[in-house]
Parts: structure tokens; C-alpha cells; sequence
């Protein structure tokens, strides 16, 4: 994977961190249009970014790095900034996908 494919894995990912961020003020605050247009507008952003991800490195390796780094970075601000709590189980997953995702960015296909 280039530098240029990881800085839009890099930024897709913070745009999709931010998108699920606003979703949740939304949810918290009094839902009001001004979060909903921001989280619409920043998921949409992230998939226009993933689409130029998507034709560099291929739809399988970057929706399945999108998705599991997703997946970690959502978790994180989920666990410190809305203090919500994961079981063992979903530990567990999070700790597979960090696997996941380095067999799939050590081990590219030839």
C-alpha cells in the first residue's frame, strides 16, 4: 500500500470518526438539524474519500481496512470520550481485528 493510499485511509477513517461523533451528539443533545446535516455531510465525505481508496488498492483490502480500523477508532472515542463500556467478548473481537488488520497490511497479495 503507497503513502498516498494510507493518508486516505488516514483521513477517511478521521472523517467516519467525526461522522459517528456528531451522530452521537446528536443522539445525546436535542436532536436538531445542524448535527444531523454534519453527520451526513462527513459520512458522505468519508465514502467519496473511500472510493478513491477503493480504486488505488482494490474493494476487498480497502473496505475490509476502512471497516476494522473503523471499527478500533469508533470503539476508542465510544470507551473514552462517551464513556461507554464493551464486554469481554467484544474485547476480544476488537483484539482479532487488530490481527485482522495487520495480516492484511503485512501480507499483501502478490
Amino acid at each position: 500500500m503507497s503513502a498516498f493510499s494510507l493518508l486516505l485511509l488516514s483521513v477517511s477513517t478521521a472523517t467516519f470518526v467525526g461522522a459517528a461523533s456528531a451522530a452521537k451528539t446528536w443522539v445525546l443533545l436535542q436532536p436538531n438539524w445542524r448535527w444531523l446535516a454534519l453527520t451526513l455531510i462527513l459520512y458522505t465525505l468519508g465514502n467519496l474519500i473511500m472510493l478513491r481508496l477503493i480504486r488505488d488498492v482494490g474493494m476487498a483490502v480497502a473496505i475490509s481496512l476502512s471497516a476494522i480500523i473503523q471499527l478500533i477508532a469508533i470503539n476508542m472515542v465510544a470507551l473514552v470520550v462517551f464513556g461507554e463500556k464493551v464486554s469481554a467478548a467484544q474485547g476480544a473481537g476488537l483484539a482479532l481485528a487488530i490481527v485482522a488488520v495487520a495480516l492484511i497490511t503485512l501480507f499483501p497479495s502478490h
